[in-house]
């Protein structure tokens, strides 16, 4: 859905705001967790708790209206989780080696490339309710294709297009289970982030 934005004015945050009919980000939520973030990140305060690549990617924030425009946060997010993940590796080789972290990856992508190698339409679970949501499975067995191509054929395929991956609905069992497809995905951003 695309979305009107204002620039956000003087003092007033970081981010295009969209307009006053729409509902965005909380800005407060999102300031609040930057802050945090930037703070963990640059070290100011060892008290604080630990912000992760996890914690970035998974973070959520209630909708307001006039509030951040969505996608000029998530596209932030996205750099900033990139800029932590690439931190928890060098700590990784720093702490435990060059080693510890290549068994680590080695053992995230053979789990993830072992579904990817399912037959296609069997790759995930079909719901079990007739009537709850899921991913139409083509739209997912392609993106699966383009991953395996991505992990054993080293064609190229940004960590955004993960991120932003979008499928249409199916109903019941014609469609992926959308919690284990979305959990899938997270683990891909997770592999793709740290190797990138």
């Amino acid at each position: 859905m695309a979305h009107s934005t204002t620039r956000a004015g003087r003092g007033t945050g970081p981010f295009d705001r969209v307009s006053r009919r729409e509902q965005g980000y909380n800005m407060r939520q999102v300031d609040q967790f930057l802050d945090r973030a930037r703070q963990y990140y640059d070290g100011w305060d060892p008290s604080l708790p630990p912000v992760t690549s996890h914690d970035v990617r998974t973070v959520s924030f209630d909708p307001a209206r006039g509030g951040y425009d969505p996608r000029a946060v998530d596209s932030a997010l996205d750099r900033l989780e990139d800029a932590f993940a690439q931190r928890e590796r060098d700590e990784l080789i720093a702490q435990e080696g060059e080693e510890a972290w290549l068994t680590r990856i080695g053992r995230l992508s053979s789990v993830l490339r072992a579904r990817l190698h399912r037959a296609p339409g069997d790759r995930f679970r079909r719901p079990s309710h007739r009537n709850a949501s899921s991913y139409n499975v083509q739209d997912v067995d392609a993106l699966c294709g383009e991953l395996l191509n991505y992990f054993e054929q080293d064609q190229p395929l940004s960590v955004d297009v993960v991120r932003r991956a979008v499928f249409r609905e199916a109903k019941g069992s014609e469609g992926y289970e959308e919690n284990q497809v979305d959990a899938f995905l997270e683990r891909v951003v997770e592999l793709m982030a740290t190797i990138e």
